[in-house]
């Protein structure tokens, strides 16, 4: 927006969110289509722009590896007219003949700070009670993500239906076993009773309550 202006944005950037539109058929009827066309270094008004466009793909590590290829060879011919953005969570599930024609960008996990006065802003916007308990907790979940946090966030909001979401709420939607459940795990195990351990866990209740038992390894 800011490099285009408003009145130039939708013809010259091309936003995909690439876990939903993944195929090769997107990359060249789409991308292709649109990043062959070559547009002018002036704006309606006559003052400078870039004189290219912008393809911004989100999720790109969920494309598959024959879009991923077909997005290659469209890059290295359309380089002169088109810049292409690639914003992944795991770079290593990007081909390498990918990455070695991107300058990469790595981006630290959000402040705790951060992501507190962010979601806060929204729960005071959207007119949603929370707890600070929750609020606290929600960022601590979240490990740094704020994309997390407001998706759980909103998962929250629609379960409780008005209601004041509590640290109780944020521990089942995020699907973490709560610090209390661990410190007894971990007092059955320091006891040196098998027995003991497997009544504390109750493993069947615990993995069909939380859907998560690879965190059972954590304990461990």
């Amino acid at each position: 927006m800011i490099v285009f202006r408003p009145e130039l944005f939708r013809q010259r950037v091309l936003e995909l969110n690439a876990s939903d539109e993944r195929g090769i058929q997107v990359i060249r009827e789409k991308v292709k289509n649109f990043s062959q066309l070559t547009v002018a270094g002036t704006r309606t008004d006559g003052k400078p722009c870039p004189p290219f466009k912008i393809v911004i793909l989100d999720e790109a590590d969920s494309m598959t590896t024959p879009a991923q290829a077909a997005l290659r060879r469209t890059m290295e011919k359309e380089s002169k007219t088109t810049r292409f953005c690639l914003i992944c969570n795991y770079v290593s599930r990007i081909i390498e003949p990918l990455t070695s024609r991107c300058s990469k960008f790595r981006f630290k996990p959000l402040a705790d700070q951060i992501q507190t006065q962010r979601i806060l802003d929204i729960c005071k916007k959207e007119n949603v009670n929370i707890t600070t308990e929750a609020v606290k907790h929600l960022v601590e979940v979240s490990e740094g993500d704020l994309r997390k946090a407001i998706t759980f966030l909103q998962s929250a909001t629609r379960l409780i239906a008005g209601k004041e979401i509590t640290e109780q709420v944020v521990t089942e939607i995020a699907g973490v076993i709560p610090k209390e459940t661990i410190d007894r795990v971990l007092a059955a195990c320091q006891s040196g009773s098998f027995e003991k351990l497997e009544t504390v866990v109750k493993v069947r209740s615990l993995i069909a309550f939380y859907i998560l038992p690879q965190s059972i390894l954590i304990l461990y």
